[in-house]
This record gives C-alpha cells, structure tokens and sequence, in this order.
C-alpha cells in the first residue's frame, strides 16, 4: 500500500468518524428533553398535585395498602423505575457487546421510552399511580438507552478527541432543552389565550416530550453504524442480575476503574437528586408559580451549554479529574444556599439556577469521557451498563434519602440539604484515584492530560 492510499484512507477514516460523532451528538439533542421537560420541570409538581388531590385528610396515598405522604411519591417513583433499569441494562449491554447490534436495541429503548412519555398526556384527575407507572417505564427506558449510547463514545472518538466529543454531546443536549423549554414556557404561560386549562397545557408539555424525543431519534439511527465483535463470547447471554455479577467480577480486575465507578455513583446521585427535584422544592418550599420554575431551568439549560463547552476547554487546561473536582466544590456550596434561600423569592432562585447550569453539564461530560479512558476494549457496551446504573441506573439512594428525610420531616429544606453527603464523598474519593495510572491498567493510551 503506497503513502497517498494510506492516506486517502486515512482521510476517509476520519470523515466517517466525524460523521458518526455528529449523529451520535443528536441522541442527547432528541432525549435530553425528557429529562429537561418532564423529570426536571413538570412531572414533579404535577404528579405531586395530583397525589395530593387523591390523599386523605392526613397528605397520605396508599398505593398497595401502603401509607406514603403524596409529597414523597415522586422521588418514591424515581427510586422504583432504577430497580426496573438495574434489571435490564446490564443485559442490554452484554447484548449489544455479544452481537455488535448496539443501534436496534438503541432503537427500541428509545421508542419504548418515547412512547411512555407521549402517553403521559392522559394524566390527569387521581391518577397518580398511571403517572407514577409511565414514569418508571420511561426512566429505565432512558437509562437502558444511554448504555448504548454512551458505550459508543471509545468507538467513535480517539482518546485525544473523547473530553471534546462528549462535551458536545451535553451541549447539544441543553440547547434541545432549551429551545423546547422556550415553546413550553409560550405554552403554559398563554393556556388561557389558547382555550386551554393549566392541566391540559401540562400535560401537552409532557407529551411533547416524547415525540420529540422520538423524532430525533431517527438521526442517530441513521448516522451510527454496528460493530463486527472480535469474538463470539461465552455463547448465549446471560440473566441481567448474572451479566451483572460477572462484569463487576471483571472490574475486580480493575480495581481502580471500580473505584471511579464508586466516586460516581456517589457524586452523581447528588446531581441527579438535584435535577429531578429541583422544581418540587422550588414549588412546595419556596412557593414558586411553574412559570418561574420553567423560566429558571430555561436559564440553567443555556447556561449548561457554555458550562459544557468551558468545563471541557478547562479539562484541556488543568485534566478531567481537576476540573470535576472543583465542580463538585460548586455542587456542595450550591447546595447550602439552597437551604438558606428564603421562600418566595425568585431572584435568588434565578441566582441559584445560573449556578447549577454552569457546573451541571461540564461535570457530567468530563465524567463519561474520563471513564471512556478506563474501560478495556471490547468491554465498552457491558461496561456502560455499569456506569449508567451510575448515572441514571443506580442514582435511586438520593431520591429515596430525599424522599425519607421529607416523609419523617416533612420539610424540603432537610430533604436538600441531606444530599450534601454524596457530594462530599465522591470528593473524597475521587480525589484518592491516581488517573493515569487506572487509564493504563485499563490497556488504554494514557492522553497527555487527565
């Protein structure tokens, strides 16, 4: 092969890399709205308002016979449907890396998700255990779908390009956000001018949602392309929860990828207990009308996309592990202002809002690009699966700490400020794990800066 072919192909090679890094970018821009929309702004007042109307005199529901104050059955929700997804994903991910077929079970999980979503619409009256129930559905759907997702990212990207690429991702995540949060603030805040109830324009909101998600979807498909694995595996797939127990018996092998993976678990249950609760707090604690709420996390999505792009120059700077450090420092403090602000005071939100979105996505993109560094190869798919339990899979302790400390408190002020423990934690460990060395053990080129 002469030097002009090897180039040509070369060229070609990396045409087709950008080319699929580019489609790959649009799955964040298609589900990011469902976190945005339903799980960070509407779902959590509107199924909280709807519990409330079915409870008794005391603020209790009783779903299955059991006595649980209507306030707590969101976060109880988010709790249940990680169960679902802890089931599912690791099976996912030993499918996809057992036949290379990562863009129809993406597919799947993505359409199944969409539809719960769009079902959401027929929400209404007492039916807090329908809402309870599509979100479950949705949230695990979610969480299955970013394992291939997010296992596609080594594939995709070289070592060098990997805190770039994922930083766009998140990027393109927040301004999907964004744009749609803007048509739902022109939606909720002129119901009456379209001969629409409150709860209509809700629940049109909602369900928007998932076609959206559903639409955007199709890029992706048609942009990403399936691997030829390098070996046929140990033959059938196994259960979930056995796939499960042999990847972490893997992990054993790399214990520092295992300790990353702790880190994460801790630190991101705090971020992902922030982000879904968020507007409950702001509504029954600090008495906030939805449009203030939707107007707050307008600004955080715009933010989040300047948080993104910087916190990733900053990581070409100073390393992925510095910069997610000095984010958590910012989620800690965010925190304790959350708990001093006075009700009834959107300025302050506002304030509080601006800094969430500066620190929310850059810590999520540095974190999947730096665990991209320490996941073997051919591993990347069973791997994720792992990280999403991380991520979305695992992320129920902070949900079910909030919804305790609000259900023996009965305050949000107690619920929020109990999170501040897994930012602390995480800290504390991820600042013990030497990168490079984990990068290396992992059989991966170690980049310049990590």
């Amino acid at each position: 092969m002469t030097a002009g072919t090897t180039d040509r192909t070369t060229d070609d090679g990396a045409r087709e890399r950008r080319r699929e890094q580019r489609g790959w970018y649009f799955y964040d821009f298609a589900c990011s709205v469902y976190s945005t929309s339903v799980v960070t702004v509407f779902l959590g007042p509107y199924l909280t308002s709807i519990a409330k109307a079915a409870a008794d005199a005391e603020g209790f529901v009783h779903p299955l016979g059991i006595p649980v104050r209507a306030g707590s059955v969101f976060p109880y929700a988010v709790s249940v449907s990680v169960v679902v997804a802890i089931l599912v994903m690791p099976f996912a991910g030993a499918l996809a890396d057992r036949t290379g077929r990562k863009k129809p079970l993406l597919a799947a999980a993505a359409y199944v998700g969409s539809a719960a979503t769009t079902g959401m619409f027929f929400l209404d009256g007492h039916r807090y255990l329908l809402g309870a129930l599509l979100l479950i559905v949705a949230n695990a759907s979610l969480a299955v779908s970013m394992v291939l997702y997010n296992a596609y990212l080594p594939q995709i990207a070289e070592p060098e390009e990997r805190d770039a690429v994922s930083s766009r991702g998140w990027a393109f995540g927040y301004t999907s956000g964004a744009l749609v949060l803007v048509v739902n603030l022109v939606v909720y805040s002129g119901h009456e001018s379209f001969g629409l109830t409150e709860g209509e324009a809700v629940r049109i909101c909602l369900a928007s949602a998932g076609l959206w998600w559903g639409a955007w979807t199709v890029v992706p498909l048609r942009r990403l392309r399936d691997r030829k694995v390098s070996a046929a595996g140990d033959g059938a797939v196994t259960s979930g929860w056995r796939q499960l127990l042999a990847t972490l018996r893997d992990m054993r092998r790399h214990p520092l990828t295992l300790a990353f993976l702790l880190a994460y678990l801790l630190y991101n249950d705090g971020v992902q207990t922030v982000i879904s609760q968020a507007s409950v707090y702001g509504s029954e604690e600090l008495g906030l009308d939805q449009t203030t709420l939707i107007t707050a996390v307008l600004l955080v999505q715009v933010l989040a996309v300047a948080g993104a792009l910087g916190m990733g120059r900053l990581a070409k700077a100073y390393g992925a592990k510095r910069t997610i450090l000095a984010s958590l420092a910012v989620w800690t403090l965010i925190l304790v202002c959350g708990y001093f602000l006075p009700a009834g005071a959107p300025v302050w939100f506002f304030c509080l809002a601006a800094g969430i979105g500066l620190v929310l996505g850059g810590s999520q993109a540095l974190s999947r690009s730096l665990f991209s560094h320490l996941v073997p190869r051919g591993k990347e798919a069973e791997y994720f699966s792992a990280y999403e339990m991380s991520d979305r899979g695992l992320s129920w302790l902070g949900p079910l700490v909030f919804g305790l400390a609000f259900q023996v408190t009965g305050s949000y002020r107690d619920a929020i400020i109990s999170l501040v423990i897994f930012f602390a934690l995480g800290f504390v460990l991820l600042a013990r794990i030497p990168v490079r060395a984990a990068i290396a053990a992992a059989g991966n080129p170690v980049p310049d800066r990590v």
